[in-house]
C-alpha cells in the first residue's frame, strides 16, 4: 500500500463536478477521485474548521465507532471498477480488526475527523490511475511544493480531463 496526502477538494469546471485530490509525497503523482457534492462539502467544511451545531453523518459515524470502543487505523483505496473507486475503513476494536467497505469520499470524510489516519492506495491500482501534473520545478529549496502552484497545475490538468479516462478498458 502507498500512503497518500489529502491535497483538498476542487471543483471541475464547466461541469461543476467536485474532485478530491490525493498526492503521493514521494513521487508527486496524484490520484483525483470524482465525488458527490455532499461529500465534497463535508470534507471541505471540516478542513476549513467549520463545526456544525449538531453532528452530521460523517461525525455521527466517528462518534459511533468511538462509542463502540473502536478506532480507525487506516483508509484503503482498493479498486476501480467500471469507473467507480472502492475503499475500506480498517477499524481496530481491541485486538480485533474490522474492515468495512465504503465509498472513498465517505472514507476520507470520516478519516479526517479521526485525525492523523493514513490514506493508503493499492500499489497496482495507483500504477493504473496515478497522474502527473507536470514538473516539480515549483518546489522550494526544502522540497516542499507551493500549494498555489499545485492547484494551478491541477486546474490546467482538469481542463483536458474526462471521467472516462479512468474507465478500465
Amino acid at each position: 500500500m502507498i500512503p497518500l496526502d489529502l491535497v483538498g477538494v476542487r471543483v471541475e469546471l464547466p461541469a461543476n463536478q467536485p474532485i478530491v485530490l490525493l498526492r503521493e509525497p514521494e513521487s508527486g503523482r496524484y490520484l483525483p477521485i470524482w465525488i458527490g457534492g455532499a461529500e465534497a462539502m463535508s470534507i471541505s467544511s471540516h478542513l476549513e474548521g467549520d463545526v456544525p451545531p449538531r453532528p452530521l453523518t460523517h461525525q455521527l459515524l466517528v462518534d459511533t465507532v468511538r462509542a463502540l470502543g473502536a478506532d480507525l487505523e487506516a483508509v484503503h483505496l482498493t479498486d476501480l471498477r467500471e469507473g467507480t473507486f472502492y475503499a475500506e475503513l480498517h477499524l481496530l476494536q481491541g485486538e480485533r480488526e474490522v474492515v468495512v467497505s465504503a465509498r472513498p469520499s465517505d472514507a476520507i470524510a470520516v478519516a479526517i475527523r479521526f485525525g492523523a489516519v493514513p490514506i493508503l492506495v493499492d500499489e497496482a491500482l495507483f500504477e493504473r490511475v496515478a497522474i502527473e501534473l507536470g514538473d516539480d520545478d515549483e518546489e522550494d529549496d526544502d522540497g516542499d511544493v507551493d500549494p498555489e502552484e499545485e492547484v494551478q497545475r491541477f486546474r490546467a490538468f482538469l481542463e483536458d480531463l474526462d471521467p472516462d479516462d479512468f474507465l478500465e478498458g
